[in-house]
């Protein structure tokens, strides 16, 4: 059986509330309280109250730093990114932090105009945003959860008021996060969704729209600090099982074959220093893998093919991601497919840090192995060393871990 949890944003989408829902689906609080130690941070405390917002019971969760704390000035995204990778919390917990940590960087460098790892975060660089990110993940880890499906998100047209003065709501950052999510009009002037709960959801969703097929097994209401009259400010969790579907069992198999589609324009007028932020947010939108071939065009003139694969589902996404971020008039569309490598995904250390690697079988029999580019990227910072040292100290590293799982499963040679 697979456990699928459903967000449910009729009210809102937030970080608190995302944790507050998952504990009242019945997520242990302890994993929660656990978290601020995990981080470095043992003086901060959380707080759990029962609240009811239009009639309905719900957890309320605060995160109250030490009272000596400076949280007026924010924090540059690579100290929440270093703070997050030399944490303690489990493995997939801190992957997936990390990961939304990067993206929220991300998408504000690219509104701001600054490096990723060097850009303020003010409302985003507080402690509080840390516990909802990465306690959400371990929330869904402690529920076992393995699939998330998100409803679509609600878009109330507003203002709220941040460090950089009043900006209309859904934020510009919420926008960048949210890209190829469904949303919906509502008729709202409050911020309905921050931009945690977009990262959040973002990350953790493995499709959006409405609820799949499940056995029901519990509800989780989440709280909003605010009590509006118009909407109950709540975020449901509906948590449920459903078979493992027959594609996703485990077949002896040589390599799978997967649906997949070709994404293609030419373009021959395009500043060459826009086509790395045009394949940067191809990947952002969910294409597999994005690459650049110098072609000739007509009139001689010299001009290159932005080329995307990407899931039948992702299309839609990455065509609006090439039609915003180039000047083509037109993305072509060639169904396929490709087979795949069963993969799984291994942990080293290098130097302390965490270090993902990635391993391709071909009938239960090893022939790939890589590190993750942009962990070896994040230790090397962290290091000083060259990231061509750490991933090679990674893929070392990851040898005896193979070996080991071979011989438990009396596989042949992982060469």
């Amino acid at each position: 059986m697979t456990t699928i949890a459903y967000f449910d944003c009729f009210g809102g989408l937030a970080g608190d509330m995302l944790v507050g829902a998952l504990l009242d689906a019945g997520a242990p609080i302890d994993a929660l309280r656990e978290v601020p130690t995990a981080l470095g941070m043992r003086e901060v405390t959380i707080e759990i109250d029962r609240v009811s917002r239009q009639g309905i019971a719900a957890a309320a969760v605060s995160v109250i730093p030490p009272p000596d704390a400076d949280e007026a000035p924010g924090r540059p995204a690579g100290l929440l990114k270093e703070i997050v990778a030399t944490s303690s919390l489990p493995p997939v917990v801190r992957h997936r932090s990390l990961e939304a940590v990067d993206r929220i960087a991300t998408v504000e460098a690219s509104i701001h105009g600054s490096a990723p790892d060097e850009v303020i975060l003010h409302e985003l660089g507080g402690v509080d945003t840390l516990i909802d990110i990465c306690g959400t993940f371990v929330l869904l880890d402690a529920l076992q959860v393995e699939l998330v499906v998100c409803s679509p998100v609600p878009y109330g047209r507003g203002s709220t008021t941040t460090a950089h003065g009043p900006l209309p709501t859904p934020g510009p950052a919420v926008l960048g996060l949210l890209h190829g999510a469904p949303m919906v009009g509502v008729a709202s002037s409050d911020e309905l969704v921050t931009p945690t709960g977009a990262v959040l959801a973002a990350v953790a969703a493995t499709s959006w729209g409405e609820l799949p097929s499940m056995t029901l097994q519990g509800v989780g209401y989440g709280a909003g600090q605010r009590d509006p009259a118009d909407r109950p400010n709540l975020l449901r969790v509906v948590l449920g099982t459903a078979p493992v579907a027959d594609s996703e069992r485990p077949v002896d198999r040589l390599a799978a074959r997967a649906d997949v589609v070709l994404l293609e324009a030419n373009l021959d007028d395009l500043i060459p220093e826009l086509i790395p932020d045009a394949v940067e947010r191809c990947v952002a939108a969910g294409a597999l893998d994005v690459w650049i071939t110098p072609v000739t065009m007509k009139k001689g003139r010299p001009g290159v093919v932005v080329s995307a694969i990407a899931r039948p589902e992702a299309e839609r996404a990455v065509v609006s991601a090439l039609f915003e971020h180039t000047s083509t008039l037109g993305v072509r569309v060639v169904p396929a497919s490709r087979h795949e490598l069963d993969r799984t995904t291994r942990e080293v250390h290098v130097d302390g840090y965490a270090v993902r690697v990635k391993i391709g079988s071909l009938g239960g029999r090893v022939v790939n192995v890589a590190p993750e580019h942009d962990d070896c990227a994040t230790v090397a910072s962290l290091t000083g060393r060259p990231a061509k040292q750490i991933w090679a100290a990674a893929l070392a590293a990851a040898e005896p871990v193979i070996m080991h799982e071979v011989e438990g499963t009396g596989h042949g040679s992982a060469g």
